[in-house]
């Protein structure tokens, strides 16, 4: 009869247990982390499921931007979307055009009844995902801008400080090149840097229509002659190794971290991967000025991500995303992510909270994308972009780059021909969104 009654008890157990497990309600969060920052976004789930039982964050990686955002859209069109998505910021504008798709994540918490203050998040990161309106429509994650890094042990061999201007980065890279370096400079996400970034650091419009958002019957202007020279000088120097080229995207890292490459211009969230890489002394420090064009610095831009609310999906499902949003952009989950990413702090709150930790004494520069974003109050020209088919254009303006420097084509010709090529894509966005 006891083994009778323990048995029972058992049994009982486990159903509760079962029970239990079931009545939680699974959130789907694909995203587009890779390797140590996968790593990182699945300890951010691990830890928001274990802080609470009526909810369970499943995250899981999709690939790329690219291949995320569009199998987001191939499911939604199955009718079996994730109920959160990674989406870059060029994928903004389609996002946006995407009626019905989405759920307003401002929406979301209020309907949620989510605490949810916008005036804590960083003016230069949430301004780029609202709408005209004010509406915040995805929730900014993991956000950056990019910065000159430098390898500190060849600049103080070759005699050279990190450089301010361009005309700093062409003797710094000519100095380091006679020093014995392979290479003086390299940089990725080419568009987002040498043309999305060196026109808003220099208040240079990319477009017309405020960038586009003012409307989406924008075209592109940044065939300028500021540009052309820019990208004619950049390639002259391959001449004398002052300028290697690396690939589209992150490729051209190890040029840096192998210390071929002196100098490396991307993204700040490459923070973790050069710590963990580098065997020399690095630091960072802000984007080149081109006196040129411009007496001082504007701001620059973000790059990175956000996270979007796809529609569909039932009530309770969204009060469970509500809450993980909120846990996400808490204080001390956006502190850890940024120290350990080198993306910025997407919050006030977690931004000080990094001051008083220290993190900024302790690694000096760590700080820097935060004041190019915080520089000035952002221009029409520089608080961002918002282009349909942004992400097609993106390819067609590297095709044309890549013609520049394997010198099949002059800058002037190459920038001339992929804003002809994208503005194509413009209007074809244009009456698909009519």
């Amino acid at each position: 009869m006891k083994i009778q009654l323990m048995g029972s008890l058992f049994a009982g157990s486990l159903l509760a247990l079962a029970t239990a497990a079931s009545a939680q309600t699974e959130i789907s969060w694909w995203h587009a982390m890779g390797g140590a920052n996968g790593d990182r976004v699945n300890k951010i789930a691990a830890d928001f499921n274990a802080s609470q039982s009526e909810y369970k964050v499943v995250p899981t990686n999709k690939g790329n931007y690219t291949e995320t955002m569009t199998a987001a859209i191939a499911a939604f069109r199955a009718g079996k979307q994730p109920t959160i998505v990674q989406v870059f910021e060029v994928g903004t504008a389609t996002m946006m055009a995407a009626k019905g798709a989405i759920v307003p994540v401002e929406k979301m918490m209020a309907d949620a009844g989510e605490p949810f203050d916008k005036s804590d998040y960083l003016p230069a990161v949430i301004s780029y995902y609202q709408t005209p309106e004010g509406q915040l429509l995805s929730m900014p994650f993991n956000s950056s801008t990019p910065v000159l890094w430098y390898n500190a042990d060849a600049l103080e061999a070759a005699g050279v400080k990190p450089p301010k201007t361009w005309d700093e980065v062409e003797a710094a890279a000519g100095k380091l090149v006679d020093n014995g370096m392979a290479c003086g400079l390299s940089f990725g996400w080419q568009s987002w840097v040498m043309i999305e970034n060196y026109s808003a650091w220099h208040n240079l419009a990319i477009g017309t229509k405020e960038n586009g958002f003012a409307g989406f019957d924008t075209e592109l202007t940044f065939n300028n002659d500021a540009v052309k020279n820019r990208l004619q000088r950049v390639a002259d120097m391959q001449k004398t190794k002052g300028f290697v080229y690396g690939g589209r995207r992150g490729d051209s890292l190890p040029l840096f971290t192998n210390g071929e490459c002196g100098m490396w211009m991307n993204s700040s969230a490459y923070y973790g991967s050069i710590k963990a890489q580098a065997k020399f002394k690095f630091g960072q420090t802000m984007l080149p000025l081109d006196t040129a064009v411009a007496d001082k610095p504007q701001n620059s831009i973000i790059g990175g991500a956000t996270l979007w609310v796809l529609g569909g999906h039932k009530s309770e499902e969204y009060k469970g995303a509500a809450k993980f949003l909120s846990y996400l952009s808490s204080p001390e989950v956006q502190a850890w992510w940024h120290q350990e990413t080198g993306y910025v702090p997407i919050t006030n709150a977690a931004y000080e909270l990094s001051k008083k930790q220290g993190f900024y004494e302790s690694n000096p520069g760590t700080d820097t994308a935060i004041k190019q974003l915080s520089l000035n109050t952002p221009t029409p020209n520089s608080k961002g972009l918002r282009f349909g088919n942004f992400v097609q254009i993106r390819d067609i303006i590297n095709e044309e780059m890549e013609a520049l420097w394997a010198g099949d084509k002059t800058a002037s010709d190459a920038m001339d021909a992929a804003v002809a090529r994208g503005n194509k894509l413009l209007r074809k966005f244009e009456r698909s969104v009519k």
